[in-house]
């Protein structure tokens, strides 16, 4: 009998073990069977893969067609340290490809400093050193070019055409972060002044997330075609985005891009003079035949303006605490587009090159005339 209920009890332990070990997985969820009590782990665990939206999947599609377009730009510097050692500085942007031959657009600002080179890295992480071709710091642009095979040019779209609301991509390298996407919307397309006090006409201002590092990278439109290269953020001082960045409108660059490739700088066009805007009230005060205009203070010597005949001011005034020349011809429009400030001359001047001829029609105290004036080469401080 003892021997009986010694297999009995092996039977009944061995069976248990058996029915547990081997319980189908529907059972078990049942929580009829516990260890120590507890319930055991339960995930649910999707059983496709993830279908996208069409949002989506043109996200995905603008993200892999530029992406390898877009470059990460190391600038390095030599500087001295406290102890008056040479140290190396690196500052970082971002860029992307213009043509097969090696060409990168990118901010002037990024590659100001780079007595020690500077470095482009493409998506599939080499790297070449980078020749600088040209710079233009008014409008903030630099061409570089790099020798490297099987690149891939972006395709650069028509910026006079955009539209507040429609959707836009930014891919640059903010802080580093290689191959980031941010998204937004154009906000506004203003004029504004850039990092050097430069103004940068129909800048396009966007809410995609713009950082310390997507400097010279494109901003895109959704079709993956540049519209402007990235530049600046307006943060009050924090050095992140606050939802307000700016672009360099790439028609801007289209401007440019000829000159930086013959000259290595930008034949930037002038009138020669030194200008002030006329505001209606200031217009009455003065007692002008209108009330919109520039008024020319100077006329440079040698200059484009001055070989036409056209005149400065002969007079002092003040307006508060600031001097200004009064009495000279007052600038009311170029090519028949009227002028009310010295931002429309500057973007008048964007579609020109110097030894352009262009009308000019001024007010010379009542009399309305207009010269032919063939544009010079700008120099510091005139228009």
């Amino acid at each position: 009998m003892r021997w009986r209920r010694i297999v009995l009890i092996l039977l009944l332990v061995g069976g248990f073990w058996y029915v547990t070990a081997h319980l189908p997985g529907d059972l078990r969820s049942l929580g009829l069977f516990k260890a120590g009590g507890k319930s055991a782990l339960e995930l649910t665990e999707a059983h496709a893969a993830p279908e996208y939206d069409s949002e989506e999947q043109n996200n995905i599609a603008i993200y892999k067609r530029v992406l390898p377009s877009v470059v990460n730009i190391t600038s390095t510097n030599l500087v001295f340290n406290f102890f008056y050692g040479a140290v190396p500085q690196q500052g970082q942007g971002s860029g992307f490809i213009l043509d097969k031959a090696g060409h990168v657009l990118t901010n002037y600002h990024v590659v100001e400093s780079h007595n020690r080179g500077i470095e482009v890295q493409l998506s599939n992480k080499h790297k070449y050193t980078a020749h600088l071709v040209g710079s233009d710091k008014t409008h903030d642009l630099a061409l570089l070019q790099i020798d490297a095979p099987n690149l891939q040019p972006v395709t650069l779209a028509d910026s006079a055409q955009l539209a507040v609301g429609q959707k836009v991509y930014a891919i640059g390298n903010p802080f580093g972060l290689a191959g980031t996407m941010t998204r937004g919307i154009i906000s506004s397309i203003r004029s504004i002044r850039g990092a050097e006090g430069a103004p940068i006409e129909d800048a396009i201002q966007t809410d995609a997330a713009i950082n310390p590092g997507n400097s010279g990278g494109p901003l895109l439109n959704s079709r993956g075609e540049v519209i402007g290269i990235n530049t600046m953020i307006a943060s009050n001082g924090a050095e992140q985005s606050s939802g307000i960045g700016f672009a360099i409108p790439i028609n801007t660059a289209k401007a440019v891009l000829s000159d930086l490739t013959r000259y290595g700088h930008v034949n930037r066009p002038s009138l020669g003079i030194v200008s002030y805007p006329i505001a209606p009230d200031l217009a009455d005060q003065m007692g002008l035949a209108a009330d919109y205009g520039v008024l020319i203070q100077k006329v440079i010597a040698g200059g484009a303006a001055e070989r036409a005949g056209l005149r400065g001011g002969n007079q002092q005034a003040y307006l508060g605490n600031t001097p200004i020349m009064i009495g000279g011809d007052l600038i009311v429009s170029i090519d028949g587009q009227q002028v009310t400030d010295t931002q429309d001359i500057n973007a008048i001047m964007d579609k020109h090159q110097a030894g352009d001829a262009v009308s000019v029609t001024v007010l010379r105290g009542r009399k309305q005339m207009t010269v032919r004036l063939v544009l010079g080469e700008a120099r510091t401080q005139s228009t």
